[in-house]
């Protein structure tokens, strides 16, 4: 009997994916194509649908055709992409503007006055921010970088774009309704909205209360379905243009932090990952719904039904080093990178990089810091530039830990790490180092969203359960501390640290008018 396959679409900030992956997560032939970034004057941050779809058919047809798997085994399309963005669309779910992504912030001034009052606690009334809290497990971020503070610009500043909306949809959501011509949004990939009560985990809803408070018209939001269920089939249209089986199923799509959280194999709770991509975070799943504003990090609806998972993250992890490579021209290729930080020591010779290059989300909420390097001398050279970066980025993952492990009350023991930086040994071990923790590498650490979203098809179509898969995904190699490098590092992070305070109301002020 033949296998059957998963066609996983993988939408990330620099392009998509196009996957064959077995229910189990073992991907069987992939594709990959870019799409171009549009950034704009006052923090905005666009891509055009229609490159997304270009780039996506281009991808699937390449995978399709490549003949490793006939296309009849191909059970069910899932969709995977990046998430809290905003794309709006008319009656016939053609896009009016281009999308408003995640990085994107020119809702800051709307979502804060929607947010805010005459008494102020971190920025929030404390009746509004204790409705957001008891009901969705977190509020707002006040950085305008959420789905909710997306919308509230296109009202306030496109009004005409508001008028003719039909759906405001998350990237992952408008990718499902362009396959098999539905507008739905599950119960995990709606909550970046912050207007859904997620209380009852099997029962979540739009909140009356939340959209009173933000002024979000429900008509415009799309009708919610359970997480990990079929949600229609593909178009003959689409079957056409891709070279699927017309009928074939479609399951509810997710962003990216929810498929990368079940690729990851930690499926269990209090079992932690790490993901090194264009972004970063440090998340596990947890049994309770608790929210730690201070750190904008809170346990909100996973994939898998019924259960909760840590959401935070880094603004910028791989970001940098592109920056490095593609703005400042220290390497043709992420290789070349690599092998320029090996011939720096560890702490880079006293060389302290802060990778904030598009302000931060957790464990800070703060638009206007920006990054850099400190302690900059004549001593140093190219490879303690690019060293810095990598132990800057691991700096900022160890600031993170600490704040989770407060928030689950544990220590984590080890971390599965996944994503494209995930494939450099160097930046695995620097993490080990850094974090003082052992960093576990899962097999395809680049393909944990594709797995990700075969383990929600999986789900949906009743083949396997969440314990069964976890256990599918295995460990490529552990990166465990050098004690040797312990001391240097203690004493780098500490300074990390304080650079953040020192630097916080400078950046602020250079950048109030940006």
């Amino acid at each position: 009997m033949a296998t059957k396959h998963v066609l996983a679409i993988d939408l990330g900030t620099g392009g998509p994916k196009a996957a064959l992956v077995t229910l189990d997560g073992h991907i069987a032939a992939h594709a990959s194509e870019s799409t171009p970034l549009v950034l704009l004057p006052g923090g905005g941050a666009e891509q055009d649908p229609a490159e997304w779809w270009r780039a996506i058919t281009t991808a699937v047809r390449a995978v399709l055709a490549g003949g490793e798997v006939a296309v009849d085994d191909v059970t069910a399309v899932s969709v995977t992409a990046q998430w809290s963005g905003t794309v709006a669309v008319d009656g016939a779910s053609e896009p009016l503007m281009n999308a408003v992504i995640w990085m994107d912030s020119r809702g800051a001034p709307h979502i804060a006055e929607a947010v805010g009052g005459r008494i102020s606690v971190l920025g929030y009334d404390p009746r509004k921010l204790r409705t957001f809290i008891s009901r969705t497990g977190g509020a707002p971020s006040r950085s305008g970088k959420d789905s909710v503070a997306h919308i509230l610009f296109i009202a306030r500043e496109r009004p005409d774009v508001h008028a003719a909306t039909r759906w405001f949809l998350e990237p992952a959501d408008y990718l499902n309704l362009r396959i098999c011509g539905r507008a739905v949004s599950s119960h995990d990939c709606i909550v970046a909205h912050w207007l859904t009560d997620n209380r009852d985990r099997s029962a979540v809803r739009y909140d009356d209360d939340l959209l009173a408070i933000t002024g979000v018209d429900r008509e415009k939001l799309p009708p919610l379905v359970p997480s990990a269920s079929v949600v229609g089939t593909v178009t003959e249209a689409v079957a056409d243009e891709w070279g699927l089986r017309p009928g074939t199923a479609v399951v509810t799509a997710t962003g990216d932090v929810h498929s990368a959280v079940l690729g990851s194999g930690a499926l269990g709770d209090f079992e932690g990952h790490l993901y090194l991509g264009t972004s970063s975070w440090l998340s596990c799943h947890v049994p309770w719904k608790r929210t730690d504003l201070r750190h904008n990090q809170a346990a909100l609806p996973s994939a898998l039904p019924g259960r909760y998972f840590l959401a935070n993250e880094h603004e910028t992890a791989g970001a940098c080093l592109l920056h490095l490579r593609d703005e400042l021209g220290l390497a043709d290729d992420l290789e070349g990178l690599n092998e320029q930080a090996a011939a720096s020591p560890p702490g880079s010779k006293g060389l302290v990089y802060t990778p904030w290059l598009n302000g931060e989300r957790t464990p800070v909420d703060d638009h206007t810091i920006r990054g850099g390097w400190t302690n900059l001398s004549l001593s140093h050279d190219r490879a303690d530039l690019v060293r810095s970066v990598f132990e800057g980025v691991a700096h900022n993952s160890r600031w993170l830990l600490d704040v989770v492990e407060r928030f689950t009350g544990r220590r984590q023991p080890w971390l599965n790490v996944i994503g494209g930086g995930a494939r450099s040994d160097l930046w695995c071990q620097v993490h080990a180092d850094v974090l003082d923790r052992p960093i576990r590498r899962v097999v395809e650490p680049q393909h944990a969203g594709a797995r990700g979203a075969a383990f929600v098809a999986s789900m949906a179509l009743g083949h396997a359960d969440a314990s069964e898969l976890g256990r599918a995904v295995r460990i490529e190699r552990e990166f465990r501390p050098d004690p040797a490098d312990r001391a240097t590092h203690d004493e780098l992070h500490a300074e990390f640290r304080r650079l953040y305070a020192a630097h916080k109301p400078i950046h602020a002020r250079l950048n109030r008018h940006r």
